[in-house]
């Protein structure tokens, strides 16, 4: 018989955004302790807007359905309210128009891409890490924690976390949820490999978010309700609702020859820097009367968003020993797929299914060490998410070139540009999770196979049945339902 306190791993998720609290939603759903250190004296997301498609929310059901319900408190659907949503993303040619037509009604449709029933609904970050946190209970939370080293102190030893302030925490495993700038990448990778350092992708984004009452009389009802691309040679623009049709999110793409100004040898200092929109006008001076008239709602003073990634130098490994990476942390993309939030969530999942199977190892078979179950469940992981996460990054990079006219197979023939981008977003979309589910259980059950008495996994199908009818109708099979920036 297993000890009365056999299978309880603690585990330390370090980095608390949208991945991090996810993941110990899930972590938390199924029983497991956990603890999330911070840096920040509060949870806090950048950037404005984010959206999931509906293999995300699929995903976030199995997690824990609670996250379903936090994104659908805060969604604004794609169309006006009232009317039934707009099920497709648009594609617009920003750039030429006919300066004969002195009403500028609109620039040309290129293409529609159908994204399933609510084909869009958008969410401001901040507004979805609020819903979030609602579900994190105290005790599973430290503020003011900035992650500095970690010490293995043997395999029948728990890691030694410490922090900036001098404190320190013990856990069985760490999961960094630290986003871009990781310092747990550095720790997986070694702060002397290129790989544990995000690159700048030579793409800029201008943000902001615009008072809806602004926007409708300008560009109208139509476009300023609805997920509009306005794409042209070397940059283009995207916006849609958020906050309940109160805000339109816009964020223009251009690109940027110069180097980034590195605040340090061993990490980014700021991704940002001030802006103004006469800046923005300039990059798309001679552009049609639909952009031109986004550009001028824009405040006098903006952010310049420096787009990193890690096209350049992926990690070779997600995991070191009983620590690893998820979402940005691994994987940083380019926005340009608005997957990169999705994607991790897949990881959160993918983390939870095998940590579930680890404990109820741990829980039925006394001969098995927390220290092997875990570095096996990591090692499972660490097979099978890779090469999918590794595509988005490098896919994120080429359908923006899609975008921008310089792809060398599609140029502006934007038949080629729609089919194209069909096929990328088509491969994120239609994601097969039980395959993804199966690889993973199958993996870690060829190196610990159960045993004849061990029933501790739950079978997380049984999750996504409560969530079903918390999604609004909102269908639950792989189809798309949203891109981010």
């Amino acid at each position: 018989m297993a000890s009365q306190n056999a299978g309880k791993l603690q585990v330390a998720i370090v980095g608390g955004g949208i991945v991090g609290l996810i993941t110990a939603l899930g972590l938390l759903k199924r029983n497991i302790p956990v603890k999330i250190y911070e840096q920040a004296s509060s949870f806090r997301e950048i950037g404005a807007g984010v959206a999931f498609t509906a293999n995300a929310l699929q995903c976030m059901a199995l997690v824990d359905p609670v996250i379903v319900d936090a994104v659908n408190a805060v969604a604004t659907q794609n169309g006006q309210e009232g009317a039934p949503p707009n099920d497709y993303l648009r594609y617009h040619d920003g750039y030429n128009w006919d300066p004969n037509d002195i009403e500028g009604s609109d620039d040309k449709l290129l293409g529609l891409l159908y994204s399933g029933y609510k084909g869009f609904q958008g969410c401001h970050r901040a507004a979805l890490l609020d819903e979030l946190v609602k579900y994190i209970p105290s005790h599973a939370v430290e503020f003011r924690k900035r992650f500095t080293e970690c010490k293995d102190r043997g395999p029948n030893e728990r890691l030694l976390l410490q922090f900036s302030d001098g404190t320190s925490a013990e856990a069985d495993l760490i999961i960094g949820c630290d986003g871009i700038k990781s310092k747990i990448r550095q720790l997986v990778l070694g702060p002397e490999n290129p790989a544990s350092y995000p690159y700048f992708t030579h793409k800029v984004a201008y943000r902001a978010l615009i008072p809806m009452e602004r926007v409708e009389p300008v560009i109208g009802a139509f476009k300023a309700y609805n997920q509009h691309m306005h794409t042209g040679p070397r940059a283009h623009i995207l916006h849609f609702p958020v906050s309940g049709g109160k805000l339109l999110n816009v964020v223009a793409f251009a690109a940027e020859p110069a180097d980034w100004p590195l605040g340090d040898p061993n990490g980014v200092r700021n991704m940002t820097s001030p802006a103004t929109r006469a800046d923005v006008a300039a990059v798309f001076q001679g552009w049609g009367p639909t952009v031109t008239k986004i550009i001028s709602l824009l405040p006098d003073d903006i952010d310049k968003w420096a787009i990193f990634d890690t096209y350049d130098h992926p990690a070779p490994t997600y995991v070191r020993g009983r620590v690893c990476l998820a979402g940005d942390a691994a994987h940083a993309a380019a926005p340009h797929h608005g997957a990169g939030a999705g994607i991790g969530v897949e990881d959160g999942l993918a983390l939870c299914t095998l940590l579930e199977q680890a404990t109820a190892t741990l829980s039925s078979q006394t001969n098995a060490t927390t220290g092997a179950v875990v570095e096996a469940a990591l090692q499972v992981y660490d097979a099978v998410r890779p090469p999918r996460s590794r595509w988005l990054v490098q896919s994120s990079r080429s359908v923006c070139d899609v975008y921008e006219w310089v792809h060398p197979e599609t140029g502006e023939d934007w038949d080629k540009c729609l089919a194209e981008i069909t096929a990328r977003s088509h491969r994120l979309w239609y994601f097969d999770i039980d395959g993804m589910l199966k690889e993973l259980r199958d993996g870690y059950e060829s190196r610990f196979p159960p045993s004849s008495s061990s029933s501790g996994v739950v079978d997380a199908g049984k999750f996504a049945e409560g969530a079903k009818g918390k999604m609004d109708g909102a269908v639950m099979e792989n189809v798309a339902i949203g891109i981010a920036t």
